[in-house]
């Protein structure tokens, strides 16, 4: 989007706070790679918003008050003097909000009779046929979106996710190469590693940090892309919310918050069995990762991981490593800021 490239530089100055028992805090506002980026006074990240996802509370009045969307609880105050920022967002939610698609009236007849169907469908069948249903017609940018909020409520608990400029680019090449969206890596909160809808991993600091090979933390990566393969997240979430929350979702495009913060408290302690080993070897060997470092990484005596280390597709070959290793070293820095 050639606006948001534009607006890519701009800072101001703001007052937020995360919920209304806080109290306000001093914090600076800069615009990311589609996201609002609100960090303190010492240039750590304290949230970032969904550009897609944001609401301004007063229209017209000042300070301008914003929040994220379906949370009113939490706030962003621009004062008029940050005018050219809040005519930024302003210009970036109006762009947003065209480019998303405006049906007509027969379109509108027809979307109110397809939901008519699918409550019919789902009084009258099984209450998964409408999780079915939902998953398949879902959109990915809004998979992406519930993804992100979802990531939002988790740093409440886990801490804001590391982030340095150096390691950023490290992380997206990361990703290119275990074939997910965004790989993002938390101080604290996820038990080793956890995949939001959208293509979205998280990792525990310590899968980067404990372990010298960084094929170790491309493996986690990879197992989760397998798991979200064989059960998908949203799947989970939806399942969790009930029939209510995926008609919400086929409905309005959205989620209720308190559906996200009842999953977002569930996820991160549920337990998750590990599937069979022949998934996953084959997406290592996709991937041209060696599958060992990972195994010895789960069991440092290798016996219950014994078909990952015997069974290893790169067994005879030398692979490239999942990272050099100057990005490698740049990367195990991400938390020290």
């Amino acid at each position: 989007m050639t606006a948001l490239k534009k607006y890519q530089r701009l800072e101001a100055s703001g007052l937020w706070r995360p919920t209304p028992e806080d109290q306000r805090r001093e914090v600076v506002v800069s615009i990311g790679d589609a996201t609002l980026v609100i960090t303190d006074t010492r240039d750590r990240a304290l949230t970032h918003w969904s550009l897609a996802a944001i609401d301004r509370q007063n229209p017209g009045a000042y300070p301008a008050i914003y929040s994220p969307d379906g949370d009113t609880g939490e706030t962003l105050e621009l004062a008029a003097s940050e005018d050219q920022m809040i005519r930024a967002i302003e210009k970036l939610r109006g762009a947003i909000a065209r480019a998303r698609p405006h049906p007509g009236r027969l379109r509108l007849v027809s979307v109110i009779l397809s939901c008519l169907a699918v409550v019919a469908l789902g009084l009258l069948w099984l209450p998964g046929a409408m999780t079915r249903h939902t998953l398949s017609v879902v959109p990915e940018i809004t998979r992406t979106e519930i993804g992100q909020d979802l990531l939002a409520r988790i740093t409440r608990v886990s801490g804001p996710a590391c982030q340095e400029a150096a390691a950023d680019p490290v992380l997206a090449r990361l990703a290119e190469r275990t074939g997910v969206r965004e790989v993002v890596v938390l101080p604290a909160g996820v038990r080793d590693s956890l995949a939001l809808p959208g293509g979205l991993v998280l990792l525990n600091r310590a899968v980067i940090e404990d372990h010298e090979d960084p094929d170790v933390a491309a493996g986690f990566i990879l197992a989760e892309r397998v798991r979200a393969a064989a059960q998908d997240p949203l799947a989970d979430l939806l399942r969790q919310g009930g029939f209510l929350a995926s008609f919400r979702l086929i409905t309005t495009g959205a989620l209720a918050p308190a559906t996200l913060d009842a999953f977002a408290e569930t996820v991160l302690v549920a337990d998750r069995a590990d599937g069979p080993s022949e998934p996953l070897l084959a997406a290592f060997a996709k991937a041209r990762i060696r599958s060992t470092p990972y195994a010895y990484a789960l069991d440092i005596t290798g016996e219950t991981t014994l078909p990952l280390i015997e069974a290893d597709p790169m067994n005879g070959q030398t692979p490239q490593s999942a990272l050099p290793d100057r990005d490698w070293l740049v990367l195990q820095a991400i938390c020290e800021g």
